[in-house]
């Protein structure tokens, strides 16, 4: 098989280095309040993705939806082909009603993979078919004025809780008066807070503070005026949290997609709240060797903190991208959140860090030029490393 031609002719000039971009700090913080206010549990995302819709309109960036609201923007370059993608999502965790209580009370499902010991306590509303109602979810023996240390000993898990609506409601007549429903979504409030020392606590910055990332690192290459090598695309998906993620919304010349997500500093992990967390693989396997090691060169030659990891227990938009059958290279970077899934922490340096990554990246050659076919010789295709180090 010949190789084939971009769409558009190269630049004549070689491709200047990828220079350093200054983030813009208060940009990307604001962002990520404003995200964190649109409750948005996969499976109820629309009004996050009219919200970013209009982000990108206002930075001037075109893009468009699928039919379920997966946002794919497009970032043009020099050249059309081998074109990358950048990818964050959209949608967080949450739940679902399974059932309407005698007690007045509502059974919950949850919406992605997260202990119910998290749940406990937490506020949130409740989307019926006539519009939200605040509530509360609570463990079934919740007062310790009745139930003293049994409240210790009570078991965790998702039949263990229920969801106290804010109404005037003791039965499942009054619920079904009040318009509730099995099947209503349940937005876990984010509560959140922005300390003076760079620390952000909230729900769902999972991948919230990706999202913000990733608009700061364009915002920061299209305030520099800076012609970008190849196209880039900056997809936005909505289905990450229960599996399916970035499996349709990409473009079919795509040949490398980094991931955009959060690490987990933990014992027996080496992540951590600051700088860049480079995975090297995660529960569906390894990622791409020269993707990932392309990235750790950068952040080697341009002085980004930085540390790698494996996680065992994990799974992002790559992994859906692959299993969808797009053959593309893939890689994921991440911002440190300490207590993932639960009442998460992460810090602005490691939203910088990851930023400056970003849009170092997307300045860059593509990893390896012989992806521009989908199928060619074995003329240009790479190698890794096997001599001994003797």
């Amino acid at each position: 098989m010949t190789e084939q031609s971009p769409r558009r002719r190269p630049p004549v000039a070689a491709t200047p280095a990828p220079v350093l971009q200054s983030i813009d700090m208060a940009y990307l913080c604001d962002l990520l309040r404003r995200l964190l206010a649109i409750p948005s549990p996969t499976g109820y995302t629309d009004e996050i993705v009219h919200f970013c819709g209009d982000e990108l309109r206002r930075l001037g960036i075109p893009f468009e939806l699928t039919r379920r609201g997966a946002i794919r923007a497009d970032l043009k370059g020099a050249v059309a082909s081998p074109d990358r993608a950048l990818v964050a999502h959209l949608d967080t965790l949450g739940a679902m009603v399974r059932g309407l209580k005698s007690n007045g009370r509502l059974e919950l499902l949850p919406i992605g993979t997260w202990s119910a010991r998290f749940a406990e306590g937490a506020r949130c509303t409740v989307f019926t078919d006539q519009g939200g109602c605040r509530g509360t979810i609570l463990p079934l023996k919740a007062s310790g004025h009745t139930y003293d240390t049994e409240i210790d000993t009570q078991p965790v898990g998702w039949d263990q809780v229920e969801l106290r609506v804010d109404a005037i409601c003791s039965t499942e007549v009054d619920l079904i008066r009040l318009g509730f429903n099995v099947g209503d979504f349940v937005a876990i409030d984010p509560q959140p807070e922005f300390l003076d020392n760079g620390f952000i606590v909230s729900r769902h910055l999972d991948d919230k503070a990706g999202v913000a990332v990733l608009f700061a690192a364009a915002k920061a290459v299209l305030d520099a005026g800076i012609t970008l090598p190849v196209d880039c695309h900056l997809l936005l998906t909505i289905s990450e949290e229960v599996g399916s993620g970035a499996s349709s919304v990409l473009h079919g010349d795509v040949a490398e997609m980094v991931t955009i997500d959060n690490a987990t500093p933990a014992p027996g992990q080496n992540s951590r709240e600051s700088g860049v967390t480079v995975a090297i693989a995660d529960s569906s396997g390894p990622f791409d060797y020269h993707l990932t090691h392309m990235l750790l060169r950068l952040c080697k030659d341009y002085d980004i903190r930085h540390q790698r990891d494996v996680f065992k227990h994990y799974r992002c938009d790559s992994a859906a991208a692959v299993e969808a059958g797009n053959d593309i290279r893939t890689a994921l970077v991440c911002f440190g959140v300490d207590a993932s899934h639960g009442y998460e922490r992460t810090h602005t340096n490691a939203l910088r860090s990851l930023a400056e990554l970003v849009a170092l990246y997307v300045q860059s050659e593509p990893t390896v030029q012989r992806d521009r076919m989908e199928l060619g010789p074995l003329l240009g295709f790479t190698h890794q490393p096997v001599d001994s180090r003797d």
